[in-house]
Parts: C-alpha cells; structure tokens; sequence
C-alpha cells in the first residue's frame, strides 16, 4: 500500500470496532474517537466481559450510535442485527482481542455476538492482541495466533512495555496512534478523498392547489447514482433531494425537499463549505404565482390559464458566488444537444456540463441506462449508452481530474 493520507484514506470507511475483555478495552474509546475524526463509520460490538471493564454508555455517546452486546436481542435484531452488521462492515477490528476470543475464533465458535459477526462477515478481520506477556508465550495462544493468520486474519501486535499487572514483556494492545496508520493503510484513496460534495437529484414540485402540482419528468436515479460514487471516492458527500421513490445512498447524507425554492434554500445553506456542487436535479424553471388555498374546481371551466413566475437559477447561483465550488450542471435536451449545453455552460459560467439527448427511448428518465457527452472549456468527452451507476463512476473521475487541473491553476 502506498503511503497515504490518513484522514483521506479513512472518510467514509465504515468500521466495525470489537472490544473483548481486557483492561486495554479503555483504550477503545479514544480509538473510536480518532476514527471518527478521520472520517470513519464506527459501529461498536462488545463481548460481555467487555461491558466490565468499560460501559456500553460511554462508548455509544462516542459513537452516536447504539453499542451491540447481545446475540439474541430481538430489539437489536430488528434493527441492525448480526447479519447487517457483518455486510455492513469494510472491515473488522477487533481491539482489544483477548488469548479467550482468540481461541474461541480458531474453534469457529459462536456464542456471543462478535464472534458470530467474525464469522458471517466478508470483510478484512483483524485483532489487536492485549493478554499478560505468559499468556501470549503460552504455546496454545501461540498455535491460535498461526491458525488465524493462516486463515487470513491479520494480528498486529502485540508490543513490548510494562503491563498492568507489574509485568514486562509481549503483550501490551498497540497505542491508538500506531494503530490509526496501519487501519488507513487498508483502504485505497479514492480520487474525491477528503471532499465535499453536494448534489441535487431528482425533480422538484409547483403546488397549484392542495392537490396538484406541475413538475419535471425525473426519476432521481442518475444523482442518486452520482452520490453513491462521490462516497466510493472518498468525498464527504450531501444529497438534496426532490420528490423520488428511491433509498438514501450508503455513507450520503440526504435532505429531501419539495419545491425549486426549497432546493435552492438547501443548497445556498450548504455551498459554503461545498468543494464541487454537482446539479442533477430537474429543477422546475417556473412555479405558480399564486397557490389556492383549496382544491380547484373544473365545473362549467373549458379553459385555465396559469400565470408563472420564474424559479431561481440554482445551478447559476452557484456559479456566480465569489468564492464558487466547482460547479457541474446537467443538460437533457431533445434536439441541438451540443449547441445547448456549451451555451448553458458559457452563459452560466459552469467549470463543467454533462449533457443527456432525453429523445432517446432507450435511455433517460426512468432507466437504468444513459449516455451522455461532457463538456468543459477546453474539451470534451463522449459517454455511450452504460449503466448510470458505471458511468456516474466515469463521471466522478472526469469531475475529480478537472478540479485537480483547476485547483493548480491558482
């Protein structure tokens, strides 16, 4: 592994902390904390003997989050039970691991919680060893220790020191600042690392009356496919929302609004602290001048006229701040496509504008597909019809290299 950033390899790194029984458990709490300094998702799970050496309160008031110490807790189960914890994992760290847990994993016990999510989960397991320096030199410790690296579980210490017991030797838990760069060194960078990114998806609604509304054809799909690569890449990422029927990505915060107002209200309260703002949405260009308090009625009405007023400009307020992110806009038109979209580029002084030909049936609104041509000032690239969430990947590297480029020019 190259050496790496150690926050920027941690952001958005979802990391299950196991605590064992062992007076080195109180070292699990600032453990957890410099995680999540670094960016990290820290779940906890805690074997009963654990729970005596620190309480499940401290370490869920660190966290934010419910501590998980009971394998047969309906509760828990319901909520994010041993299965999801074990998906849910990028990886598993165990610290400290006491000589017990160690030989209970050799034997693939599991009776208790953390050794069942050991044993369920896909995720890189590693263990902290922390036991007095005889019980790491006993030769059954020593046999367990092979078994599990041979089994690809990875041991990292323990190290040489006094012990509490007024011993001296092997088997101290590892400092939390020798452990922080070993846990980045198991995860890549991604080419967003460290950033913030916000994004609108979806379309946005104009209430006519308590009951209608007029909008724009949009599905959510590609933002939401967006948002999930700019997490993948590493960037700490905000999604704002219009009406969908879709899940809120893993590791993205998500804030749903309605309204194009209520959009751009989202947005100018998050660009701030935005490095790249990426406009998806299918924001309404106009909404009602007035709303009726009731239902509209249609007796004896051949005709209706609507008088409209213009929404703002999210993407263009954007653009125009002082101080801009790097500003993506979208473009799904049905005819002219480049013309269109350099224009919207040009006019609203976008660094970049991802371009839909929305005639197409084949992909589009609804679909699980798209294509797409990208233009920026100095260039341009063709996408052909792929999945949204392969070519939001694309997309992300292209947006990634473009701020790099833009940043070294100042």
């Amino acid at each position: 592994m190259p050496n790496i950033p150690m926050t920027a390899a941690l952001v958005n790194r979802q990391i299950l902390l196991g605590i064992t029984g062992g007076i080195a458990a109180y070292k699990a709490a600032e453990l957890l904390r410099r995680l999540q300094d670094c960016g990290a998702d820290v779940r906890v799970v805690m074997t009963p003997a654990a729970t005596e050496f620190i309480t499940p309160l401290t370490l869920q008031a660190l966290s934010g989050h419910p501590v998980h110490t009971a394998l047969l807790d309906p509760e828990a189960e319901s909520g994010m039970g041993h299965i999801e914890l074990a998906r849910w994992a990028d990886l598993l760290l165990v610290a400290p691991a006491s000589a017990d847990f160690m030989a209970r994993l050799v034997q693939g016990q599991g009776n208790d919680l953390l050794s069942t999510v050991c044993l369920a989960t896909n995720a890189p397991i590693i263990l902290a060893p922390a036991m007095n320096q005889a019980m790491w030199k006993n030769a059954a410790t020593q046999a367990n220790a092979d078994t599990l690296r041979q089994r690809g579980v990875a041991l990292w210490g323990p190290a040489d020191g006094v012990q509490a017991c007024g011993d001296v030797g092997a088997g101290r838990m590892l400092e939390v600042a020798d452990l922080l760069p070993k846990i980045a060194a198991q995860f890549d960078t991604g080419v967003l690392a460290g950033k913030r990114v916000l994004i609108t998806a979806g379309p946005t609604r104009e209430a006519l009356d308590p009951v209608r509304y007029i909008s724009n054809h949009s599905s959510g799909k590609m933002g939401f496919a967006l948002a999930c690569a700019c997490a993948d890449a590493g960037a700490i990422t905000t999604l704002i929302a219009g009406p969908v029927d879709l899940p809120s990505p893993s590791r993205v915060k998500r804030i749903d609004v309605i309204s194009a107002q209520e959009m751009f209200d989202a947005v100018m309260a998050g660009v701030d602290v935005a490095d790249i703002v990426i406009a998806a949405a299918a924001v309404a260009d106009y909404r009602p001048a007035s709303i009726s308090s009731g239902k509209i009625k249609k007796a004896g009405v051949e005709t209706m006229t609507l008088e409209l007023i213009k929404n703002p400009d999210i993407v263009a307020s954007v653009a125009a701040l002082a101080n801009a992110p790097f500003t993506v806009g979208f473009a799904a038109e049905t005819e002219s496509v480049e013309q269109y979209a350099r224009d919207k580029m040009q006019r609203k002084q976008l660094d970049m504008i991802v371009a839909n030909d929305v005639s197409r049936t084949d992909i589009g609104f609804g679909s699980d597909d798209n294509a797409a041509v990208v233009f920026w000032p100095d260039g341009t690239e063709t996408y052909q019809k792929m999945s949204k969430t392969q070519l939001s990947k694309n997309l992300v590297e292209k947006i990634a290299a473009l701020f790099s480029e833009k940043n070294k020019k100042f």
